[in-house]
């Protein structure tokens, strides 16, 4: 049997390459560099940036809603156009507990967990069954009735007016929300890290490398014996979950559930969040939230009338020059950066060094 020559350029260039996916496995499993970035860009907003705490808020509580639709697009394959349903049942359940059962900010929390994702679980038994452009409408579906209900219902909800007249005690009994948003900001990070150190979790868990596998070939995993629908329904309902947190966060910043929570506009705008940034990876969800809300802001300052024809022309470069979103563009820079830091340093004089390895060095420089 004819063995595979190491010294051959196409040999090195798929052993470079399963190194790199090893590596790459490695370090989905920890904490890297641009972690402490976010956070210390986080940390420094805090600081230095108190003008703009409810913006930074509310770009923060946007992160959540968006790492739940990538949870259920990017890494599950489902495709829905109703994400906001679970982020409005959150919000409501979050103001309607802090209004007749307790102002307390993490048992409301709890509650929009727990309502979101029993919506989650029975809209998922429905939606879950077809695919494609079917599935797309039956999402858009369920949170078009959710809308409706909510509208309808104005003895509960109140209506088009908002739910309001609620408080919510101090976190922790200790840190009360104050007019500055210093409390709301410091209480809605620390609900994002959580909520990213459990998708993240999630995602490399044998769960959620089973969920993975389903959406490359579902087909493949039945065959292998995974319960492709109870995967596929279990992870629909956690990711409802936790956009239920994003909004029961939402509810408590603002003291206002307005309707508009359960609209369509909400769940079209943290799709353009996702496609921005990147599905299938967290931190695509976190960077397009990020640039989405921020840039949403200063255009609409300087153009109220036409800043979104600024953000879709924004969104028509990124799909075509970055179709992996933003984190695609910054794998490839890091990749770069590694793959000229692996090459092998020429030693003066040396041919059979420059001989062996300048067809290795082509093979893998992009």
């Amino acid at each position: 049997m004819p063995q595979t020559n190491p010294s051959h350029p196409a040999a090195g260039a798929a052993q470079v390459e399963q190194v790199e996916q090893v590596g790459a496995a490695l370090r989905r499993k920890r904490l890297g560099m641009l972690d402490a970035l976010l956070l210390l860009a986080a940390l420094a907003t805090y600081f230095f940036a108190d003008l703009y705490l409810a913006l930074a808020t509310s770009v923060l509580i946007m992160i959540i809603f968006a790492l739940s639709l990538d949870l259920v697009q990017g890494y599950c394959g489902i495709e829905t156009l109703g994400h906001a349903a679970f982020f409005g049942s959150g919000a409501y359940a979050a103001g309607l507990f802090a209004l007749h059962v307790s102002p307390d900010p993490l048992l409301g929390l709890a509650a929009g967990a727990v309502l979101a994702a029993a919506v989650g679980l029975v809209t998922g038994i429905v939606v879950l069954r077809v695919s494609g452009l079917t599935q797309i409408m039956l999402t858009l579906a369920c949170a078009t009735l959710l809308y409706e209900a909510g509208n309808v219902a104005k003895s509960i909800t109140m209506g088009d007016d908002g739910l309001t007249g609620y408080s919510i005690a101090p976190v922790l009994g200790m840190f009360e929300f104050d007019i500055y948003g210093h409390t709301a900001y410091v209480y809605a990070l620390v609900v994002l890290i959580v909520v990213y150190l459990f998708t993240r979790f999630l995602v490399n868990s044998p769960f959620g490398l089973a969920v993975q596998g389903i959406r490359e070939n579902a087909m493949r995993m039945s065959l292998l014996g995974v319960r492709v629908g109870l995967r596929r329904l279990m992870l629909y309902t956690l990711a409802a979950a936790v956009a239920g947190v994003a909004g029961a966060l939402s509810a408590q910043v603002n003291n206002i559930v307005a309707l508009d929570t359960l609209s369509f506009t909400l769940s079209a705008n943290v799709l353009v969040m996702l496609a921005l940034g990147g599905t299938g990876r967290l931190y695509g969800a976190v960077l397009g939230a990020v640039v989405f809300m921020v840039l949403s802001d200063r255009i609409a300052a300087v153009d109220p009338t036409n800043w979104l024809a600024a953000l879709g022309v924004l969104l028509i470069v990124v799909v075509r020059f970055a179709p992996d979103g933003l984190i695609g563009l910054v794998d490839r820079f890091s990749a770069r950066l590694r793959r000229t830091r692996r090459r092998p340093v020429e030693a003066p004089g040396t041919a059979s060094g420059a001989a062996t390895s300048t067809p290795t060095d082509k093979e893998v420089t992009p």
